[in-house]
């Protein structure tokens, strides 16, 4: 198993830390270009709470960033402009550009990360990204979730799977570090759905993998289907079965850069054992050997 420590010590030849970035942009199926009220588990601030938030410059909030952090990184760590909260891609080619510019233009990041989704990928966004990495590495994250295209519609993801099949081979064409973000736990879905998706997104050519279980947070239409007993979030030990199989799938050279996520404990409905983040790294640390 490869994890994110491994491969960022192989690569920058120190530890690494995420500064998150808030940034003012949005998806298409919430303003209406392709659907509205986001995907049903994504909560108001589009997974974007623990950035400094939008309408502060980008310099500001990796300083912030660091700041948070630097008691426990030291002064040797380096840092990687995590661009986090909603598609961040789904804005002009110049406003990105003018974002990753003043990010890499920061002394202390290294690399710069986008999370984004595989429909938000044109050409002229490829450009700028292609661009960014002949100066600094370039991580781009796609939420795929679930690779079937029925479980898609439920999640109202409001793209098909063929669309991440295409943004995978332009983006890795270009020299960007592909990572595939896959949530265990959806409604509908057993055990051998959440695999598939992960054969799915190895067989793509992704280089990296983000493992969740999937949270209910309040406000979204998530909560509204678990109030309803529409379906049952997983248990911890249930998950990470779960995760055990799946990452005997993964060929030794991709990443894994997370074996699950914590949702902001202020909207946190279920499951409960995700709020328990030392418990739960502790937890990993046994079961894995970390």
């Amino acid at each position: 198993m490869l994890t994110a420590n491994e491969h960022y010590k192989a690569v920058f030849e120190r530890k690494m830390y995420k500064a998150s970035i808030s940034f003012a942009a949005t998806c298409p199926n919430r303003d209406g270009t392709k659907g509205t009220g986001g995907c049903i588990f994504c909560s108001a601030g589009g997974s974007g709470e623990f950035a400094a938030g939008p309408g502060k410059s980008v310099t500001f909030q990796i300083d912030e960033a660091i700041e948070q952090v630097s008691g426990k990184a030291g002064t040797d760590a380096g840092y990687i402009a995590y661009f986090q909260s909603f598609t961040n891609t789904y804005c002009s080619p110049e406003k990105l550009a003018a974002a990753l510019d003043e990010a890499i233009a920061h002394p202390k990041i290294l690399a710069a990360s986008i999370a984004t989704r595989p429909d938000c990928i044109p050409d002229g966004i490829l450009k700028v990204l292609a661009k960014c990495a002949e100066k600094i590495p370039v991580y781009v994250e796609l939420g795929l979730q679930t690779s079937s295209d029925i479980g898609a519609k439920l999640i109202n993801r409001c793209y098909e799977t063929c669309e991440y099949d295409e943004a995978v081979k332009r983006l890795k064409a270009v020299g960007i570090n592909v990572i595939t973000h896959v949530i265990f736990g959806l409604p509908g879905e057993d055990e051998e759905q959440m695999l598939e998706t992960v054969r799915y997104a190895v067989q793509a050519g992704t280089d990296g993998i983000k493992f969740t279980c999937l949270y209910v947070l309040k406000g979204t239409v998530l909560e509204e289907m678990w109030k309803a007993g529409e379906f049952e979030v997983l248990g911890q030990e249930e998950y990470f079965d779960i995760v055990e199989k799946a990452i005997g799938l993964l060929p030794p050279e991709v990443v894994i850069h997370r074996l699950t996520g914590d949702g902001p404990k202020k909207l946190l409905l279920a499951p409960m054992w995700t709020a328990d983040k030392r418990g739960v790294i502790n937890y990993i640390n046994r079961r894995f050997g970390l």
